[in-house]
């Protein structure tokens, strides 16, 4: 790795929960005033998409850009996250959901957002793997172009013991690996390339969202489970996973199975966002990529 990426790497070892907070809001009320484009992207997109007055779009997307700062600042906590940091810091919700995925003998999906402590999440899986029987957890992300960076966020999101993935080769590797009954965790929120794309309703707007988890878990014939980590009043985070979608229970052909997959993390990304919109990354411009005239649009489940 390169010197000063060791460097970062190193300081970054010395991080608490308390000081990414710290940092994390002064880097992010930092890149507020410092960046009016993506501050008056968040503030319309909030007003846009949860319905709200200009003032209040302005407070959720400024203590928005403080959480996703501090997001930023949490990978560094992710080699830290052991049994200890769970039983200090992280309430389940349910109260049952680390158990879960450690004794479910299926193969599994876990889909999340850039939603609250999201890099954290990573040492979660990677520590549920640690006392599970199951294989090694897969972590599937994008890559920075910077090999520099990559490598060094590669590193400390796999610091707990998660695989991490490049998005572009991970199909055999997620395949091999749901075979043995792992858990494979993908960002199922941002913006997509068409070609990758199911179209559908996100917060009032139509959004390319990507269907190749969808893919994947059908192959695999596994549980989707959607999973997030909040951070919560009480200074710490709440573990959070909704009801799965067993996929070997779908009905209809293979695309319409793959519609029904993508819907379903829709709707769980769009519930968290409505409940904790403050937490969530809206100076990403999400609906970036909009349908041709001539391509398919899913309808929302309640508007079949």
């Amino acid at each position: 790795m390169n010197p000063i990426y060791s460097a970062i790497y190193s300081l970054g070892t010395k991080m608490t929960v308390h000081s990414s907070k710290v940092l994390g809001c002064a880097l992010g009320t930092l890149m507020w005033n410092s960046i009016p484009k993506r501050r008056k992207l968040a503030i319309e997109a909030v007003q846009k998409h949860l319905d709200v007055s200009y003032e209040e779009a302005t407070v959720i997307a400024k203590n928005s850009f403080m959480h996703n700062c501090r997001s930023f600042l949490e990978i560094f906590l992710v080699p830290k996250v052991n049994q200890k940091f769970i039983e200090d810091l992280v309430i389940q919700a349910p109260e049952n959901g680390f158990s879960f995925f450690v004794e479910t003998e299926r193969p599994m999906v876990a889909t999340t957002a850039h939603m609250g402590a999201w890099e954290v999440l990573a040492g979660l899986l990677g520590e549920i793997g640690s006392v599970s029987n199951k294989a090694q957890p897969l972590v599937v992300v994008r890559s920075n172009k910077n090999e520099n960076i990559n490598e060094l966020i590669f590193k400390l999101r796999g610091g707990r013991g998660a695989e991490v993935l490049s998005h572009r080769n991970a199909v055999f590797k997620v395949m091999r690996s749901l075979k043995k009954n792992a858990i494979a965790a993908f960002l199922v929120d941002h913006n997509t390339k068409r070609k990758e794309a199911i179209f559908t309703d996100f917060l009032g707007e139509t959004a390319a969202v990507n269907s190749g988890p969808a893919f994947l878990a059908l192959r695999g014939k596994a549980l989707v489970v959607p999973t997030f980590l909040i951070r919560n009043e009480k200074g710490g985070y709440t573990f959070i996973i909704e009801e799965p979608l067993d996929t070997t229970k779908l009905e209809g052909t293979r695309e319409e199975k793959l519609q029904q997959i993508t819907r379903f993390y829709t709707d769980a990304i769009e519930r968290i966002v409505r409940k904790h919109p403050e937490q969530w990354f809206w100076m990403h411009n999400r609906w970036k990529t909009q349908p041709n005239t001539d391509d398919f649009i899913l309808p929302r489940n309640d508007q079949k």
